[in-house]
């Protein structure tokens, strides 16, 4: 049975961090499929700001029907074309990439768990909760460094959209998590890795103990 793990958190919050770890520590192989893919081609008008910016950290932001499609493919055991975003121009191209259903898939995004057909579908959910004022750091050495931005418009961006969308949409994610993680994602990861193993293999015994140790809910 192929094994659905997803995975919330702000911008900012290590997401794909968190996930690079997981993926170390899995005994099978593990597909990733990152929700920032599936921005759609062009946002619709009613979602741009007063200062006619569109806002990317809204859920009508994200191609919903394309990524349900998608996920049920993967789990299901098909392969998939996912769609390719540029981040720098933000538009989807027309370009693909192929993407493997392996026995593990983590799907990881800001809206990982905020839709109740996708949380049906995942096996494990997490949710990573980190200060504000670390994920805006981080948030501002990425874009500028790999998405090419300002300063200015990374500021201006985030008091207008990420941080009132995050309060109204993200956090609340929260109460639909199995495990909400924080900074310490070493020990998170370990947990999470080991309780996939255990599924995967009956007789998986490594690092189970401390996971029943731990405490219930938040790592």
């Amino acid at each position: 049975m192929i094994k659905l793990i997803g995975v919330a958190g702000g911008s900012g919050s290590g997401k794909t961090t968190f996930a690079k770890k997981v993926i170390k520590l899995v005994e099978d192989p593990i597909t990733v499929l990152h929700m920032d893919s599936y921005y759609l081609p062009s946002q619709p008008n009613k979602n741009f700001t007063d200062s006619g910016k569109p806002n990317f950290d809204h859920p009508e932001a994200f191609d919903w029907e394309l990524l349900r499609y998608h996920l049920k493919q993967l789990k299901s055991g098909e392969d998939i074309q996912s769609p390719v975003y540029d981040f720098n121009s933000s538009n989807r191209t027309h370009k693909t990439i192929s993407t493997s259903s392996t026995p593990v898939i983590l799907f990881e995004g800001i809206f990982a768990l905020f839709d109740a057909e996708i949380r049906e579908m995942l096996d494990i959910k997490c949710f990573l909760h980190v200060d504000s004022d670390i994920r805006f750091t981080r948030r501002l050495n990425r874009d500028v460094q790999e998405r090419g931005r300002s300063l200015e418009s990374i500021i201006s961006q985030y008091y207008e959209t990420v941080r009132p969308m995050h309060q109204k949409f993200l956090e609340p994610q929260k109460q639909h998590a199995d495990f909400i993680v924080g900074e310490e994602t070493d020990v998170a990861a370990s947990i999470l890795a080991a309780k996939v193993n255990q599924s995967l293999f009956p007789n998986y015994q490594t690092k189970t103990l401390q996971a029943d140790r731990a405490t219930p809910h938040e790592f």
